[in-house]
Parts: C-alpha cells; structure tokens; sequence
C-alpha cells in the first residue's frame, strides 16, 4: 500500500512539467496552416482573446473526460492495474489542482500571499508577455527554464 502511495505521488508530481510544456509548446504553437491556427485557437487562444470569461479558464468536460480515461487507459495497459491506476490518479489530481488554480486565478482575488504570487505570475502572463510564464501551478519551472516574464 506504501508503493502505491509513491506511485500516486510520481503521478502528481508528473503532471507539473507536463503542464509547462503542454502550454508552452502546444497551446501557444505558432502553426502556419489555417487548420493548425484554428485548432490552438479553439484550445486555447479563445482564453487569451476572453482571458476573465468563466467558461473559458476551465477544459471543456466534452475534452476533459475523454483525456482523463485515456491517460487513465494509457497508464494501466503500460503499467497494469495497480500501479497505473495509481500513477493516472496522482496525475489526474495534479490536472485537477492545476485547473482549479488556474480558474481561481482568473475569477477570485487570491489574498494569500502564495496564491496571490501565483495570480500575478498567470496575469502578467496574459497582460504583459505572451510569450513568457508559461507554468501555473509549478512557477519555478519558468525559472528554471528561462522564461520568466522580464517586465514588470
């Protein structure tokens, strides 16, 4: 029972690098084609053009779920029931962390002084440089990988 305590935490702890790249590399893909431009819209671009509108600071369930039993299939047929299982629900609950931060950041004040750094560093996303502060839940990871925002 132990393992699958520290299966479920590798899980967790997967998620954080996974969101970085995800909205890094693939929500801000550059894509020459109209299709390409218009599925990075539809993915995430609508949240840039209405970054405070409610319905748009959360995946659709229609997205969500087919994802969540695919990563939850994924990990159980590459690593059986047990350990799978246990890795999908440690990165599942890092999605689920990930997605309330993310809409709290949008839609309420964040008084406490973490979260509240954490809003500054999404919003200065949004409104100072696109291009930069690409973690949400994991913030560190812009530092570490060279793209802080550099204005302030």
């Amino acid at each position: 029972m132990k393992m699958m305590g520290l299966y479920w935490l590798a899980g967790f702890v997967a998620w954080f690098p996974f969101e970085y790249l995800m909205h890094r590399f693939l929500f801000h893909f550059q894509g020459k084609s109209a299709f390409a431009q218009s599925m990075v819209f539809l993915m995430h671009g609508n949240h840039h053009e209405q970054p405070n509108h409610p319905l748009r600071n959360l995946m659709p369930l229609s997205v969500s779920l087919p994802l969540a039993l695919l990563i939850w299939g994924g990990c159980v047929w590459s690593m059986g029931d047990g350990v799978g299982g246990a890795v999908a629900a440690g990165f599942l609950c890092g999605y689920v962390a990930y997605d309330t931060v993310h809409y709290s950041c949008h839609q309420f004040p964040m008084r406490l002084p973490l979260l509240r750094k954490i809003k500054i560093h999404h919003i200065n996303h949004h409104y100072r440089q696109t291009d930069a502060n690409y973690a949400i839940t994991a913030v560190f990871l812009d530092k570490v990988c060279h793209t802080q925002c550099d204005r302030s």
